[in-house]
C-alpha cells in the first residue's frame, strides 16, 4: 500500500508541472531567468566542492567561490583518511583552513563524509577488538570531528554509499565488525556531538536506478520513523547530457516524498561521457544547460523547507574530476566565465 501511495503522489506531482519547462525539444521560447547578480542571491543555497590546494593558490578560483557560492563542501579535506592519522590522532589543517575561509566569507559548510567504505585509514583496517571496541572507535572519531566543528559545520554526510546496486548493504569494515547497527549508531553519535547539525545519508544512482532510489529513500524514511536523527537525503547525481531531464527531476521529487531535506550533493553534467568529443561545442553547451535547468527547477518544486541546496562537484571545468576525460561538466569555464549552464541555473530558480 505504501508503494502504491508513493507512486500516486509522484504521478500527481510530475503530471501537474509545466512540461514545456522540461521537454526542451518542443520549446520555442527561452524560459525567463532569475534576476539576480550571482548564485549567492538564489532562494536556496548553491555551492561547490572545494579543493584546498586550489583554494590557497588560485585567485580566480577563490574569488569565484566568494562571489557565487553560499555553501561549500570539502572535496577531500574532511574524509577519514585525510583527518585521522591514528586513534584520537588528527590532522585538521586542511579542514580548519576550509572552515575558517567559510566563516570569513559567510559561507555555509557541509561536512563530507564521516563514514565511508573507501578512504579508511590503515590504523582502522588493522584495528582488532570486540564489537563494543569497534563501536567505541567509531564513536570517538565521529564525536571528535563533529565536536571540533560544532556550530561551524552546518551539516554532515554521516554515512556515504552504504548500498550495492542490488539494494543490499555494501560490505565494509564497519558492517563486518559492528553489523547493520553501525548506520544508526553513526547518526546517533554525530547528533550527540552537535545536536544542531543537519545529518544526511548520501548515495548515488537516484536518477538511473529504481532499486538504488527506492532503497536509499526507504532506508532514510525507515531510520527517521524509528527516531534516528537523520534529517536529509544526499543525491550525488554525477550525470550526463544523455540522461533524460525527467529522470533527473523524478529523482529529486521521489526523495522529497520522504519529507526529509533534499541535497543534490555532488552535481555535475558530463557532456563527453563516451569520450568522443575533443571540443566543447555550442550543441553540447545547450544540452548541458537543459540538464542544469531541470535539476534546479525540480528543487524549486519541492517544499521550501526541504530545499537544502545544490552542490556542484567542483567550481570550474579544470577543477572537475571529469576534466581529464576531457569533459566540461561545470557552469564556469577555464577562465571562470559563466557558461550556458549558468543561465540554465538562473532559469531553474526563476519564480
Amino acid at each position: 500500500m505504501k508503494n502504491i501511495l508513493l507512486y500516486i503522489a509522484l504521478t500527481i506531482i510530475l503530471t501537474s508541472c509545466d512540461k514545456e519547462k522540461f521537454n526542451s525539444d518542443n520549446s520555442t521560447q527561452e524560459p525567463p531567468k532569475a534576476n539576480i547578480e550571482n548564485l549567492r542571491q538564489a532562494s536556496y543555497p548553491i555551492g561547490a566542492a572545494i579543493n584546498i590546494n586550489t583554494l590557497k593558490n588560485n585567485v580566480g578560483y577563490r574569488n569565484t567561490i566568494i562571489k557565487e557560492m553560499s555553501s561549500i563542501t570539502a572535496e577531500n579535506a574532511m574524509k577519514m583518511n585525510t583527518i585521522s592519522i591514528g586513534r584520537k590522532q588528527y590532522n585538521f589543517d586542511d579542514a580548519d583552513y576550509l572552515v575558517n575561509f567559510a566563516q570569513e566569507n559567510n559561507i555555509r559548510v557541509h561536512g563530507h563524509t564521516l563514514i565511508w567504505y573507501k578512504h579508511t585509514p590503515t590504523w582502522v583496517s588493522n584495528f582488532s577488538g570486540t564489537t563494543e571496541d569497534w563501536k567505541t572507535i567509531m564513536k570517538e572519531y565521529i564525536q571528535d570531528v563533529v565536536g571540533r566543528y560544532k556550530g561551524k559545520v552546518a551539516s554532515w554526510d554521516v554515512v556515504n554509499e552504504i548500498i550495492n546496486d542490488n539494494g543490499t548493504l555494501r560490505d565494509c569494515i564497519w558492517l563486518q565488525k559492528i553489523g547493520p547497527e553501525y548506520i544508526e549508531l553513526a547518526f546517533q553519535y554525530a547528533h550527540e556531538a552537535d545536536p544542531e547539525a543537519i545529518l544526511f545519508y548520501n548515495d548515488y544512482g537516484h536518477e538511473y536506478s529504481h532499486t538504488r532510489r527506492y532503497t536509499v529513500n526507504h532506508i532514510s524514511d525507515s531510520l527517521a520513523r524509528k527516531g534516528v536523527p537523520i534529517h536529509g537525503i544526499g543525491l550525488q547525481m554525477h550525470t550526463n547530457i544523455n540522461r533524460s531531464v525527467n529522470d533527473l527531476r523524478y529523482a529529486i521529487i521521489a526523495a522529497a516524498v520522504t519529507k526529509l531535506k533534499v541535497h543534490v550533493s555532488e552535481f555535475d553534467v558530463a557532456v563527453n561521457p563516451d569520450k568522443k568529443s575533443i571540443t566543447f561545442t555550442e550543441e553540447l553547451a545547450l544540452k548541458q544547460k537543459e540538464s542544469y535547468r531541470a535539476v534546479f527547477k525540480a528543487m524549486m518544486d519541492i517544499p521550501e523547507n526541504q530545499r537544502f541546496g545544490v552542490t556542484m562537484w567542483g567550481v570550474h571545468d579544470p577543477s572537475s574530476w571529469l576534466s581529464v576525460n576531457p569533459d566540461w561538466a561545470l557552469p564556469f569555464n577555464d577562465k571562470f566565465e559563466r557558461k550556458p549552464a549558468y543561465d540554465g541555473i538562473l532559469q531553474g530558480i526563476y519564480k
